[in-house]
């Protein structure tokens, strides 16, 4: 780990998650007033439960207030969400899905990978320490006939548990790439294989984990994006088998389908796995 890189605090990740949130395309259009007053009034009405069953202190929640000041200072409310709601949100919105299987996407997505067609080599450091990784597989659709031009995005964190563009330090585009695949549908990327890692710990979401009692930890896993023209999107992570925290995902996002068990590398060197996607035809 690099000098600079040890000096990233939980303030810089929480800041520049929160810069590229703001920055993502949104749909907007106009409030649907009844919407949001009948899940606005759910929420209240749990909370307020929740109060009630656990006679909340006025100390309790003064420190409450001071925490939810804390987390906005800290830049932390994409870690947070993404962290703790997202994978009920992608829970009821892939409910129907019927081919590859999506999780959370995360606060660490950036768009405008190198690109590649069929086969790449995600960019890394000369120096980049990880086991050498092939992650391979083919693009379909849910009758099995493969996708030609389906776009395959991989970005992960390195063998330290950061990521490009949100640690100082670190080359723009390292261990982030995308790839095209060709008329058999198929693609490849060789990188290295990442490491389980921390959520951001000396912050509001680390101090909110520790006083739970929780730990903060990911299991190593691989993020992607995997799309084709009219496909649905699907947003996954993909996680090793036997890996720590595998069971236990602070993220509560790890799913049976989603768990790779990767082998020896027939080149002798590293480990390698494949992975297919079967992609849902947009509504």
């Amino acid at each position: 780990m690099t000098t600079t890189e040890a000096r990233a605090t939980a303030a810089d990740s929480g800041r520049n998650a929160t810069a590229a949130f703001t920055q993502k395309e949104r749909a907007a259009g106009p409030v649907d007033h009844a919407r949001v007053g009948a899940i606005s009034t759910d929420a209240l009405a749990a909370l307020h439960e929740v109060v009630r069953r656990h006679q909340v202190t006025y100390a309790e929640y003064d420190a409450l207030k001071a925490w939810l000041i804390r987390v906005g200072e800290d830049g932390e409310w994409p870690l947070f969400l993404d962290v703790f709601v997202e994978h009920v949100v992608e829970e009821v919105a892939n409910a129907d899905r019927q081919g590859a299987i999506g999780t959370i996407e995360g606060p660490y997505y950036k768009p405008g990978a190198p690109a590649s067609v069929s086969e790449a080599i995600l960019p890394m450091r000369e120096d980049e320490a990880g086991t050498p990784f092939l992650f391979r597989g083919t693009v379909t659709d849910l009758d099995g006939a493969p996708l030609d031009g389906a776009l395959v995005e991989l970005w992960h964190a390195d063998d330290d548990g950061f990521y490009s563009q949100f640690t100082p330090g670190i080359p723009e585009w390292n261990l982030r790439g995308q790839i095209r695949t060709a008329a058999d549908g198929r693609f490849a990327f060789r990188t290295i294989q990442p490491a389980p890692y921390q959520i951001p710990t000396d912050g509001s979401t680390g101090a909110f984990v520790e006083a739970a009692g929780w730990h903060p930890w990911r299991p190593a896993h691989l993020h992607l994006k995997v799309s084709a023209p009219g496909r649905q999107l699907v947003t996954t992570q993909l996680y090793f088998d036997g890996g720590e925290y595998v069971a236990d995902d602070v993220a509560q996002a790890v799913k049976p389908e989603l768990v790779l068990r990767p082998t020896p590398a027939a080149s002798g060197t590293g480990n390698e796995v494949t992975y297919d996607f079967a992609l849902d035809p947009v509504a």
